[in-house]
């Protein structure tokens, strides 16, 4: 924790309702850090106290997540994992005022209040996952086994993260190198029978004076998973992944760190892209019958330069610069089943160079200052080699862009205040994205000349953020807030004409505006010793929302997509929309370690333009749980989930290809021991009644989305040595 904060809440910690004081996180503090409050010693909890639990992300600096006027998630990665999690967005479906948007097994993208993937910033160590990603989960490209934490904040986030952070940012902690924990060797391994998975992980710490070093790996083999209606194909897939990180100490206030991560899967599927394949020679189409999209590697790498100072005396001031570089590689193939072969191949590479500068100034002991300039250049220009014709083995190059750039520079000037109860955090950024391209493919006849102007365009934004918290008791804290935040388009949306992962063939747009949100919300939070609760009531106005619209066999689709253009959608800006939404958690301890919890997620969208519900919107949801000790040892669990018929279609945007969902309720129960204070074992049987159900969000034709998996058993170890 960083100098400037401990003096802060060190300043603030004599009202003698606060709960500043951080104590040891267990394991049940930490799946109630979700709520983000702060918990006293737990009653009859023996030795046992729970943390206040604390964020980098909804600050950008070390804070409690108790006085900040917004709604945080903060999970630690073994919680995460417990119930056999393969990737980011199945460890977070669930939460009060998230979901998931799917295309596959690994394509498992986070929403958060209805914001898809491209309107969110995911963060890896505070470092962006650039990419423009025409299928599968952004959030994959991270193993989830080694994460250490999980951070999420719901809302409006571009004050600190600009453009992308439209609907909330997720960012995920790997393991650090560490100065104080001597040598030190970390390891899980878990096994699921549904796709009988076997995943293996460790992270190693080594520190010997001035030195510290941090290594990780882990592999994961996936089969195809069983769903209750028997095996759903091209489900599986082979993932590894490395981690390194070294530290030196300057001495004790600076330090310099290396970082590297790599992650390679290989063989991944989108069964939720399958769609018919459309030509105007009817036979052709016969040839070709039906594609599916399909990545036979894809790798990210990111290396890291960092410095910092931490300050000392009354007024100190940190400081923290980083330079990075990151390579997002794809293959990404569309497969005829029919005719036993690839008709289209694309190879691309996402690079991104950033460059970040943070500093926090604890000013006078009420206002705690901070500032900070990040900028980043993403380039890459896809190679893609298409059939022509479809049926054939004659391939031509189609590279739907070339040298396409997208350039961000922003900066950012927050003052955090505390006055006695009274919390008040202010904020205002600045940016300007730029984006570029040297030529881009006829969208109707990749064959004939391309456009090489009208590509560039120049955007520029304010963000800001206003919340205000006040402590009246412990179990009593409520709040408002008030965010603005922007979305500029990604490179796909500018640039690509292609097949997308829900079967459609989409045309881009170098000219959209960007999407523009404003959300105000109001919330209360609470903790002692018996009661961790919170609700948020929230209302989001979006203009100019960017978003596909299906002009599947019209005139204009005729033109724009030639032969794709029976399943064609235009990507366009839509006046506004607006999502309303309400977010409830609360845990309860009935009894000496023994908790019932709750959680609620409820939203409505509307389409302004078209007077209808938002294309896409998570059903409403209730989960219901309890955990709690059963003998020495010995801990056992039960998490139900229960969500409502999804009915409120957008039936003239999506003319029709959005279907209803039917409601289901699942169960998952679980008991783990803990051999000693190093090793645990966990069993877990996961959709207990093997209900046969899937994500309103998930992607495919209607009718034909691929169900979740069934009733499978989960079994882990986790050690430290």
């Amino acid at each position: 924790m960083s100098s400037s904060l401990t003096s802060f809440t060190r300043h603030h910690s004599t009202n003698p309702h606060s709960c500043h004081t951080l104590h040891r996180l267990t394991p049940l503090a930490i799946a109630l850090a979700g709520i983000g409050l702060c918990a006293a010693p737990l009653a009859q909890a023996d030795s046992e106290t729970v943390l206040t639990p604390v964020s980098v992300t909804a600050k950008g600096y070390a804070a409690d997540t108790l006085s900040t006027p917004s709604s945080i998630l903060v999970a630690d990665g073994d919680q995460l994992r417990r119930n056999g999690a393969e990737n980011l967005g199945a460890a977070l479906r669930g939460q009060a005022g998230l979901a998931v948007n799917g295309d596959g097994a690994q394509g498992q993208n986070p929403v958060i209040r209805g914001m898809k993937k491209e309107s969110l910033a995911l963060l890896v160590d505070g470092m962006r996952f650039n990419s423009a990603q025409p299928a599968g989960a952004i959030a994959s490209f991270m193993s989830l086994d080694l994460a250490e934490r999980v951070e999420v904040v719901k809302g409006p986030a571009s004050v600190l993260y600009g453009t992308g952070a439209l609907g909330g940012a997720i960012n995920v902690l790997l393991p650090q190198a560490r100065f104080d924990q001597g040598n030190s060797l970390k390891t899980t391994a878990s096994w699921d029978s549904a796709s009988e998975a076997a995943r293996l992980g460790g992270v190693a710490n080594l520190s010997s004076g001035d030195h510290a070093l941090m290594l990780g790996a882990s592999v994961a083999r996936v089969g195809d998973y069983r769903a209750p209606q028997g095996r759903v194909t091209l489900t599986g897939y082979d993932s590894d992944a490395l981690i390194g990180q070294y530290r030196f100490r300057i001495d004790a206030q600076q330090q310099l760190r290396f970082s590297w991560q790599q992650q390679r899967d290989e063989d991944v599927w989108y069964p939720g892209s399958t769609k018919p394949f459309t030509h105007p020679n009817a036979a052709v189409a016969a040839a070709v019958g039906s594609t599916t999209v399909h990545s036979p590697r894809q790798e990210r790498t990111l290396a890291e330069v960092g410095y910092s100072v931490k300050g000392t005396g009354d007024a100190p001031l940190n400081f923290d610069l980083r330079a990075y570089r990151q390579e997002m590689e794809r293959t990404i193939y569309a497969w005829s089943p029919k005719l036993g072969r690839d008709i289209t191949t694309t190879q691309v590479s996402f690079r991104t160079d950033g460059i970040d500068a943070r500093a926090d100034w604890l000013m006078h002991p009420q206002h705690l200052l901070s500032f900070g300039v990040n900028a980043w250049e993403m380039r890459a220009s896809p190679v893609r080699l298409t059939a022509a014709p479809p049926n054939s083995v004659n391939f031509q190059r189609t590279d739907p862009f070339s040298d396409g750039k997208i350039k961000a520079i922003g900066a950012y000037l927050q003052d955090d205040m505390n006055f006695d109860r009274l919390n008040v955090l202010a904020a205002l950024r600045y940016d300007r994205v730029e984006g570029q391209a040297a030529s881009i493919a006829n969208s109707a006849n990749p064959l004939g000349p391309r456009t090489t102007t009208g590509l560039n365009r120049n955007d520029n934004a304010f963000s800001g953020s206003l919340g205000v918290s006040y402590e009246i008791t412990p179990l009593l804290r409520p709040y408002a807030s008030l965010a603005r935040g922007f979305r500029a388009a990604e490179m796909r949306e500018r640039y690509e004409s292609s097949p997308r992962g829900d079967g459609y063939f989409y045309v881009g747009n170098p000219q959209e505006r960007p999407e523009k949100s404003t959300q105000f919300e109001i919330g209360i939070k609470g903790q002692n010793t018996q009661w961790v609760w919170s609700a948020a009531l929230y209302r989001n106005r979006i203009s100019d929302y960017m978003s596909g619209l299906d002009i599947s066999g019209t005139a204009s689709a005729a033109a724009l997509c030639g032969p794709n253009a029976g399943a064609c959608k235009q990507t366009v800006n839509i006046g506004k929309v607006v999502i309303d939404g309400m977010d409830v958690e609360a845990q309860w301890q009935f009894r000496s370690q023994q908790w019932l919890n709750a959680r609620l997620s409820v939203l409505r969208g509307k389409n302004h333009d078209l007077n209808e519900p938002l294309f896409q919107m998570p059903a409403d949801e209730l989960g219901l749980g309890w955990e709690g000790q059963i003998a020495a040892g010995w801990t056992a669990d039960v998490t139900t989930r229960f969500v409502r018929q999804q009915n409120r279609l957008a039936t003239v945007f999506s003319r029709g290809t959005e279907d209803r969902t039917g409601g289901y309720a699942t169960a998952d129960i679980g008991v783990s021991y803990r051999l000693n204070a190093h090793h645990s074992l966990r069993a877990v049987v996961k959709n207990l009644f093997d209900r046969d159900y899937h994500e309103h969000l998930t992607e495919g034709l209607s009718g034909q989305e691929i169900s979740m998996p069934g009733r499978s058993l989960g079994l882990s170890w986790n050690g430290r040595f």
